[in-house]
């Protein structure tokens, strides 16, 4: 297998245990480049001060050359001042490879990083060891174990939380709007990541897809089936807290609502453009009128869902505003099994909407904390019956 992952990944969320959200499916040729020599960069400036540090440094235990090789690519990276690309060491790389098969063994919660850098929680999966142990969306995370996470990446805190089933992390987590920090352990277990769930209101299915894995495609049909066979007359589809996912399973899940056209664009460094289409999949839903639930914490790949039900008029998009995860990311290993993680395009809906720091605007602004969302939804359907 190549070194560059078949796989582009768009994703704002980490998930703990599920880890990075992957999208893929647009041609990466549109992407990759043939191996150069760096130009530009001064290798003979970068010699010299590793010799300086090597000969001049006063604590010799510290001057481990694959330490100081990680240091120099992460600060490479970190340069770039670009929030969705870092440096992942093998372990975690490893990790974001494995865990979208729908199984792992953690504590099951998405987090991400705010504007001062904490690790914050943006929701805990259903079911889940962590929201069992009260674990809260918004909560910051400001210690796993004892150890402090400040200055700590998203990814680090993500290692610390990881472990296998049985195994108990302690938390120390500041609830929103709390002034004071809480210690919560969390037993750690294997979870199943269901990532559709259906549920008839009456004549209204209500959807929920809380991630788009590769298993998220084949949950999904036989859920669309059954709406079919019950005769739904309304579809709600809830992409609250949804983090994103694989975008050829995202582009799959569109075209059951759709007949054609784009689903969504790509804009590489060069100008250049591919277009994801609607595909030919089964079944089709196509007249049942919906509405798609959305929040801030919806990004990347539902995002992508949203954009296009909202551009071709499919769908009714209510609640707040999205994320605004409008990048999209591969991951590169390098010889020693770690990787870069970096952006290398921006996505854009089918009316070529750039929604990177912007999301996407409902098209019925809906505050969830005041209104219960899915039965706003059940009312504004039967009220275009």
């Amino acid at each position: 297998m190549s070194k560059e992952l078949k796989i582009a990944l768009i994703s704002v969320a980490v998930v703990i245990g599920l880890a990075l959200s992957f999208v893929g499916g647009f041609s990466l040729s549109l992407f990759m480049t043939t191996s150069q020599q760096a130009q530009g960069l001064n290798l003979e400036l970068l010699n010299e001060a590793y010799n300086v540090i090597q000969d001049r440094y006063v604590d010799p235990t510290k001057l481990d050359d694959a330490i100081l090789t990680e240091g120099a690519i992460k600060g490479m990276v970190d340069a770039l001042d670009d929030p969705h690309s870092g440096y992942m060491s093998k372990e975690f790389a490893d990790m974001q490879t494995s865990d979208f098969e729908g199984q792992f063994e953690g504590i099951g919660a998405y987090v991400t990083s705010d504007e001062s850098g904490r690790v914050v929680i943006i929701a805990p999966m259903v079911d889940s060891p962590a929201g069992k142990a009260g674990i809260l969306p918004g909560d910051i995370i400001l210690g796993v174990d004892g150890q402090s996470t400040e200055g700590m990446t998203v990814n680090e805190v993500v290692l610390l939380i990881r472990g296998p089933k049985g195994t108990t992390v302690q938390l120390s987590v500041m609830h929103s709007g709390a002034t004071d920090p809480v210690t919560i352990d969390v037993v750690r277990d294997e979870i199943e990541v269901d990532s559709v769930s259906l549920e008839m209101k009456g004549d209204i299915a209500c959807i929920t897809i809380s991630r788009f894995t590769e298993r998220t495609e084949e949950e999904l049909i036989p859920v669309l089936q059954e709406i079919l066979d019950k005769d739904a007359q309304g579809i709600i589809i809830d992409l609250r807290n949804n983090p994103g996912g694989i975008l050829d399973i995202v582009i799959n899940n569109v075209s059951h609502f759709l007949d054609n056209g784009a689903v969504a664009h790509v804009i590489d460094k060069y100008g250049n453009r591919a277009t994801s289409s609607v595909e030919d999949v089964s079944p089709k839903i196509l007249d049942i009128p919906m509405v798609v639930l959305v929040n801030e914490y919806s990004a990347s790949a539902s995002e992508i869902f949203a954009g296009a039900m909202q551009d071709h008029g499919r769908a009714l998009i209510a609640g707040n505003t999205t994320f605004g995860k409008g990048s999209v990311n591969v991951l590169v290993r390098l010889d020693d099994g770690s990787g870069i993680y970096i952006s290398v395009g921006r996505w854009l809906t089918p009316d070529g909407n750039l929604i990177e720091g912007d999301g996407i605007a409902p098209d019925e602004a809906v505050d969830f904390t005041q209104v219960d969302g899915i039965q706003w939804a059940i009312d504004y359907l039967h009220s275009e019956q």
